[in-house]
């Protein structure tokens, strides 16, 4: 019995199958909290992950472009409540703390979402881990809305009756024994003044034109807001007749651009009471532009609803026709037909001292100038406004009629333009220059 405990014994000792299971037991221990911290650590990334999206989301949730007209602070209350409500959806993990910071600047607004949670281990408690701690922070920004306040300034007196092309220029010479391109709106003589004569044929006059272009342009104002109420129009005229010639409010200033639109269809031409009255002088350029400069309240910043900018928008052919003995350039006299009254009349290029006065107030220009075409069948155009509309080849941009318009207008904010062009799309281009520039100055 002993021989035989012995060789037991013996060939125990010689056996080593044994090793692996104390080597797995021993190893076992630190190879499970191994796997269960891959595990635990795998689902925390994976709930930051989605914490994240929701960090994302919430960021972009104020600076879009419905969240614009909210202040900051409201901002900021909004992207916490949009983080919690949906981080409440989570499977596992809880949140700490969230917080958010809206800031806007004159370069736009920024949001910063900023969050911890935690997330609570299973196997990883071996090693007496019980949770791991994520945090995250999300950054989205976005350009700020411009507000702006335009004022449109339509020239609407007598010599916007003029034919608005070469081909309507014809058509009215050839059926005038004068030969003129004016549609003069007498109202001694309408329905069968020059005015219903080019109705009559068909003609298209440049207020016309422009009157057409002002409604197009308020389609195009509200497709470009960026956020509801961004921009508010007014429609203003020199007067619907020359007894009574003065700014003229067509359409109030107003966010509702399509009732500016509908009430813009009032826009005609300046009727006069018989031919010559009071010398023709309908144009006062001086008298307007300071009633509009007396309309227009104090310019903005644009950065609020409260403090929007201010843009005269200007369209003219530029060539002032007043009673007035202060003249920049042709002074003579006039006599009205019916009353004998004599007229000191001025017709000159436009005075740009209101326009500067303006600009100095922090109000924009933006001068749509339609370009006084040459008639040289008219014998009054060629002694009196030939002489400072004339270039080498008729008139152009280095007339004193273009060069005075675009010294009115603010820097990049000018804009020539025969009919035969487009006034329509200048209109346009110019509006879209005009809100696009006062974005990049913020």
């Amino acid at each position: 019995m002993f021989r035989a405990a012995t060789d037991l014994a013996r060939q125990f000792a010689r056996d080593y199958r044994g090793n692996m299971a104390i080597t797995f037991a021993l190893v076992s221990v630190p190879i499970v909290v191994s796997v269960g911290a891959a595990v635990d650590y795998s689902l925390a990334n994976r709930t930051k992950a989605a914490l994240d999206s929701y960090a994302d989301a919430a960021a972009l949730s104020v600076v879009n472009t419905k969240a614009m007209s909210m202040t900051s602070s409201a901002a900021q209350t909004s992207a916490v409540n949009f983080f919690k409500a949906q981080s409440a959806t989570l499977k596992r993990g809880s949140v700490g703390s969230v917080s958010a910071k809206v800031t806007d600047s004159s370069k736009g607004r920024t949001a910063i979402v900023t969050y911890t949670a935690s997330v609570q281990t299973t196997l990883a408690n071996v090693a007496g881990i019980h949770q791991i701690n994520i945090s995250g922070q999300s950054t989205a920004n976005s350009a700020l809305p411009t507000y702006m306040d335009f004022y449109m300034l339509l020239d609407n007196t007598p010599s916007m009756g003029v034919a608005a092309t070469t081909s309507d220029i014809s058509t009215m010479v050839n059926n005038t024994s004068d030969q003129c391109a004016f549609a003069c709106h007498q109202m001694d003589a309408a329905p069968n003044d020059y005015y219903g004569l080019a109705k009559s044929l068909g003609v298209t006059m440049r207020i016309d034109v422009v009157r057409s272009a002002t409604q197009q342009l308020m389609d195009t104002a509200n497709n470009s807001q960026v956020v509801s109420n961004q921009f508010r129009a007014g429609v203003y005229t020199f007067g619907a007749q020359a007894e009574s010639m003065g700014l003229t409010k067509v359409a109030s200033l107003s966010s509702n651009l399509s009732h500016v639109k509908s009430q813009a269809s009032a826009v005609d031409l300046m009727t006069v009471p018989y031919q010559n009255y009071a010398s023709d002088t309908d144009t006062n350029f001086d008298n307007i532009l300071a009633a509009m400069n007396n309309e227009i309240g104090t310019p903005g910043d644009g950065s609020t609803p409260g403090k929007p900018q201010k843009v005269l928008f200007f369209v003219s052919d530029g060539v002032q026709d007043a009673a007035t003995s202060s003249c920049l350039k042709t002074t003579v006299q006039g006599r009205d037909p019916q009353t004998g009254t004599y007229y000191t009349r001025c017709q000159s290029p436009l005075n740009t001292a209101t326009c500067t006065t303006m600009k100095s107030r922090g109000i924009k220009i933006a001068v749509l100038y339609t370009t006084y075409l040459a008639l040289p069948t008219n014998g009054w155009y060629m002694s009196w406004i030939d002489p400072f509309n004339n270039g080498p080849y008729g008139p152009s941009p280095n007339s004193e009629i273009a060069k005075n318009m675009q010294s009115c207008a603010s820097p990049g904010l000018y804009f020539e333009v025969s009919p035969t062009q487009g006034i329509s799309d200048a209109m346009t281009a110019l509006f879209l220059k005009a809100s696009q520039q006062a974005r990049l100055s913020k």
